[in-house]
């Protein structure tokens, strides 16, 4: 379930506490054309006629017989009726997330709440502490975030039930039973939702856009720090390094041990030619974070391309224990061990990198080398 945290890029899911808005000087309208999309936190929680007609008649029943909060948990998570597949090509809104059955789960989380309000249930919106895990886009890194929601009753409603609140959290149970969590407020989801949308048209190369989704999630929550991360990354794609060191400075006086915006500041800051400062930020941050995101998988694949299949491993192996759950470095330990000629290994290497796919078409490229292997050494 995805929020995102952009290193030499951008940010997802992560909140502060409340703050007051983001001083006008962050802001920089007049250096980007406008949004070639609609950006807007009405459509957030809309709900579509679709969904409005799937509340009052494919669930209806099951919502009178078991109750609301009941019949809506047993709608999200019976294969006889959404079949929601998780998928993170893009975070998508309420109505988007219905349409396509599928989505991440920031996505998923907010079309619940939106079907939830919409039957005027209660809703808390809660942020979960995880073991950092990282994806990739290009050479922008992503930080994984998770939240999930906790359902209450009706306020109207009484009776010995009417307190009892229900938790509905898109991984399994036992993957998040015993972590932390904190209640975060609906702006905050929405923040994220924006700064998600911003990350993911940064990704595509869609510099207008991707500040405006940025923009609109400082507007939202202004205490949210990764969206002025970033803020500040795009500014530095666009070229914009002054501004690009203000959304930074900005976001770091915020969350000071923040070593994504340091990592981003570094380079903004050498940029700018203000090496003696970079240098002493970058000492702080090899400080608090000795081995840097995805360092392991970058001498991996460089031992690759010298056709050291043994170091690769080793590097590559290091990733997965630290990232058990990220499909990449799954698929590049299996390219290390075929290499080593251990084909058995390569195959449920594979295959864990197949359960893990976030997307269907990752799924699909995994399992094609998967066959692959299988069709031309049979176990």
């Amino acid at each position: 379930m995805k929020t995102w945290a952009v290193l030499l890029g951008a940010s997802l899911l992560a909140a502060c506490s409340t703050a007051p808005a983001p001083p006008d000087r962050l802001l920089d309208d007049g250096l980007f054309s406008p949004p070639s999309e609609r950006i807007s936190a009405d459509d957030v929680f809309a709900v579509s006629q679709e969904m409005k007609q799937y509340l009052a008649t494919e669930i209806a029943d099951d919502v009178r017989i078991k109750g609301p909060q009941q019949g809506l948990f047993d709608a999200l998570y019976s294969r006889n009726q959404l079949q929601l597949d998780y998928d993170s090509v893009m975070t998508r809104n309420a109505a988007q997330a219905f349409a396509a059955r599928a989505g991440n789960c920031l996505s998923l989380v907010i079309m619940t709440a939106a079907f939830a309000k919409e039957m005027g249930l209660t809703v808390t919106y809660n942020h979960i502490y995880t073991e950092q895990a990282w994806s990739r886009t290009g050479d922008i890194f992503l930080s994984i975030g998770h939240v999930n929601l906790t359902l209450g009753t009706r306020p109207s409603e009484a009776g010995p039930n009417g307190h009892a609140k229900l938790t509905i959290d898109f991984l399994p149970p036992g993957d998040v039973r015993a972590l932390r969590s904190r209640a975060i407020e609906e702006k905050t989801i929405v923040a994220m939702y924006m700064n998600n949308r911003a990350v993911e048209s940064l990704a595509a190369g869609q510099l207008d856009n991707a500040y405006w989704w940025a923009r609109e999630a400082t507007v939202q929550d202004p205490g949210l720090a990764s969206a002025f991360n970033t803020l500040g990354v795009i500014y530095r794609r666009h070229g914009n390094l002054a501004q690009a060191e203000v959304a930074l400075r900005y976001a770091l006086a915020r969350e000071p041990t923040n070593t994504h915006v340091m990592s981003n500041l570094v380079d903004v800051l050498n940029g700018l030619g203000y090496t003696s400062e970079a240098s002493e930020l970058t000492r702080r941050l090899a400080q608090l974070e000795p081995n840097p995101p995805l360092s392991f998988f970058n001498r991996g694949m460089a031992a690759l391309r010298k056709g050291d299949y043994k170091l690769a491993q080793e590097m590559f192996t290091k990733e997965v224990e630290r990232a058990p759950y990220y499909h990449e470095f799954h698929f590049w330990l299996a390219v290390a061990l075929v290499g080593l000629g251990d084909r058995d290994l390569a195959r449920q290497q594979l295959e864990l990198a197949i359960e893990a796919s976030p997307t269907r078409s990752d799924r699909d490229l995994y399992a094609a080398k998967l066959d692959k292997i299988n069709a031309s050494h049979p176990r």
